[in-house]
């Protein structure tokens, strides 16, 4: 999904776009009370892994038995490569002990930091058409889950374990009570590919890794939040054809900044579209464009492409 919406040619962004346009203020209500960046990580830190590898650990803190699923589909897209065994050991230990079994004292927050860094090199092959650069290409045959371990370097352990207790201080204690969905998928799901971090309660949050915006003097950074983050949860929502999950808030929590900002959903949809709006429409109207016109789009351009060579 976030494909779409980041290509403003697609349908999506554009009628999101469209059905959305006042964004401003809300993002200008985000970054005044986010404050500062609390947690920068140093130029050793893969940026985008870590974002993967923080999601999955707050997933393991939230919710008793997640979903592991897609790693073990980026397990079968990596065939015969050394690192497939390792991973698979490595799925069979996190199932021995999830974090919040009484079980799991034996697994430190090293363990835990590591292990949700390899789960986020195990995605990728789903998540990212071009992963040869992968550390996972490291691994050599007759690795062990020791091996895939070990793939965090030292600076990427310590970010993770400061980002961890920094949740555990600023968004566990906020979530609500009721039933719990990590890795969420929905409706729209095979027409869209789409998961949400975790849905709780009825609260659907979003986790986002980002410094934030540019550094200021001191070197500091503020929060930020793009226009592409909202229509990220909205879509989540419009996707959710038949309601299932009865999601009534939306929330980003800001891992860098211990931040969690949450919009009531009527209100936000109303904020971002300058109206009150029917949601069930919205729902139908969006599940229209998802399987009709963004098909026909995506034909149309490939036709042209030939056309073209």
């Amino acid at each position: 999904m976030t494909s779409e919406i980041d290509n403003p040619r697609s349908p999506v962004a554009i009628w999101l776009k469209r059905t959305f346009p006042n964004y401003a203020q809300t993002q200008s209500a985000y970054r005044a009370a986010a404050g500062v960046v609390k947690v920068l990580p140093t130029a050793a830190v893969a940026l985008q892994t870590q974002g993967s590898a923080i999601d999955w650990w707050l997933r393991f803190l939230i919710d008793s038995t997640p979903s592991v699923k897609i790693a073990r589909l980026g397990l079968r897209r990596l065939r015969q490569h050394p690192c497939v065994a390792a991973g698979a050991e490595l799925l069979d230990q996190i199932a021995e002990a999830p974090p919040l079994s009484g079980r799991s004292a034996w697994r430190t927050d090293e363990w835990w930091a590591r292990a949700s860094y390899a789960l986020a090199l195990l995605v990728e092959p789903v998540r990212t058409p071009m992963f040869e650069g992968s550390r996972l290409m490291q691994l050599r045959s007759g690795c062990d889950a020791d091996a895939l371990l070990a793939l965090a370097n030292g600076d990427e352990v310590g970010d993770l374990i400061t980002m961890k207790s920094l949740a555990s201080a600023r968004l566990l204690p906020l979530l609500p009570a009721g039933p719990v969905f990590s890795g969420a998928t929905f409706d729209g799901s095979v027409d869209l590919n789409a998961d949400a971090d975790v849905i709780v309660g009825g609260v659907l949050v979003d986790f986002k890794a980002s410094r934030g915006g540019r550094p200021r003097q001191d070197g500091s950074r503020t929060g930020a939040l793009a226009r592409g983050d909202l229509y990220q949860l909205l879509g989540y929502v419009l996707l959710d054809y038949s309601d299932r999950y009865a999601i009534h808030t939306v929330a980003i929590y800001a891992a860098r900044f211990g931040f969690l900002a949450s919009w009531p959903l009527p209100a936000l949809c109303a904020t971002l579209a300058g109206r009150a709006v029917n949601l069930a429409a919205l729902r139908s109207e969006f599940r229209q464009l998802v399987r009709d016109e963004l098909p026909e789009h995506w034909e149309g351009m490939r036709q042209a492409r030939i056309a073209h060579s």
